[in-house]
């Protein structure tokens, strides 16, 4: 589809659309990062039906993420080159044969092949009967690609880039703030990912019911969809530079894991674990301020036109840690007895990452006031490697005021 030229008479770039385009987004979101969140509740199931360790069915949540967040940067390629529509149908109707497929798996080999690389790209008991409702209900995202209207904006690209290399964007790496980025962003996936899969299972092991430990992992998504709006709404006023609040909201998500890790053995059967459910709070909070700021920080590093291959490139970066977090903290877990050393490992890998994305201008203040320089448009990124006086605010064209030294 040919995209629709920027600017309408409400003055609004995409005259009001892209609510809509919101809205697919949300339910794309809650139809893969939804059900993968709530699959690890299923995971204590599978181990006793397939007789296999916390370790060994952990591998089923990491490949799924981990193929999830791999093919980013072919979906982004891929999207680039024939458009957002095509690759979002086609990626629904493999997830939901994924878990379709898995419904009828014999071992956890079948399982690691339909949900994990299946479903991630895109004997029986009463969990796998299950899936088959999953796969039904993930068959929705194939609808949602018709609402994701294309719209020429500033700063994209003329053309379509020609050649693997290009259309991957591997080119950002060469970008000195940008592979400071990246490698913080790969150290904190190492953690980021195994309350997805194991924090239903710690509260099972900390001695709550199915349903009561089904209500920490809902409590833990209730604040991180909130924090997301309201981080969101606070970036966009240019109060504190995006890498700053980066690594804030990240060394406070890395806590956060430390605090579910370190919340003692409820009461009985009957308690509701108040404490493991205000930690799993704790949690999600500062996990949901952190996640819109991985990607509003993009666009000051490498353009408005980079952005596609740089979030792609983003979520391959995750993946690698998402690989092999939820397997380590499994293989704990088998280890110790419990899931207190797997948060608190998870925990530490998220702070490195935290620590490492101090060294992003911006992150750290400075001490005294300087004026604010010239900063390129946000068209042509580099807008974090510029001289450090100021930073651009996405909520407008001024700039930010810092200090130097």
């Amino acid at each position: 589809m040919t995209p629709k030229p920027a600017g309408t008479l409400d003055g609004s770039p995409d005259g009001g659309w892209g609510w809509v385009v919101a809205a697919a987004a949300f339910l794309v979101n809650g139809l893969s990062y939804g059900l993968l969140r709530s699959l690890g509740l299923a995971l204590p199931d599978i181990a006793e039906h397939f007789g296999r360790t916390a370790q060994d069915t952990a591998w089923v949540s990491a490949l799924a993420l981990a193929v999830q967040q791999a093919a980013s940067p072919v979906g982004s390629a891929l999207s680039t080159r024939w458009g957002a529509r095509p690759v979002v149908m086609i990626g629904g109707v493999l997830t939901s044969l994924g878990f379709l497929f898995s419904a009828f798996a014999g071992s956890l080999l079948h399982l690691y092949l339909g949900l994990g690389v299946l479903a991630g790209e895109g004997g029986r008991s009463s969990v796998l009967q299950g899936l088959l409702l999953l796969g039904a209900i993930t068959l929705h995202l194939a609808p949602c690609c018709p609402l994701l209207r294309p719209l020429q904006l500033p700063g994209d690209p003329p053309a379509a880039p020609r050649g693997l290399l290009a259309a991957l964007g591997l080119g950002l790496f060469a970008r000195p703030a940008f592979l400071v980025f990246a490698l913080g962003t790969a150290l904190v996936g190492g953690g980021y990912f195994v309350p997805y899969v194991h924090l239903a299972p710690h509260a099972l092991d900390r001695g709550l019911a199915g349903y009561r430990a089904a209500l920490v992992v809902a409590v833990a998504a209730v604040g991180d969809a909130g924090a997301r709006l309201v981080c969101g709404w606070v970036a966009d006023q240019g109060w504190v530079p995006l890498p700053r609040l980066l690594a804030v909201f990240g060394a406070l998500t890395g806590l956060g894991l430390l605090a579910v890790g370190l919340v003692p053995v409820v009461g009985g059967e009957e308690a509701w674990g108040g404490s493991l459910l205000a930690a799993a709070g704790a949690y999600g909070l500062s996990a949901g301020s952190y996640a819109p700021l991985v990607f509003g920080v993009l666009p000051g590093l490498v353009g408005i036109g980079g952005v596609v291959q740089a979030t792609g490139l983003v979520m391959l970066l995750m993946s690698l840690g998402g690989l092999l977090g939820p397997p380590l903290s499994g293989f704990l877990r088998d280890e110790t007895g419990d899931f207190t050393a797997s948060f608190l490992v998870c925990g530490s890998f998220v702070l490195s990452g935290s620590s490492i994305y101090l060294g992003l201008p911006g992150a750290l203040p400075s001490c005294s006031p300087a004026s604010p320089p010239a900063t390129p448009p946000p068209e042509r990124g580099e807008l974090l490697p510029a001289p450090p006086g100021a930073l651009l605010s996405p909520g407008g064209p001024h700039a930010t005021a810092d200090t130097s030294c």
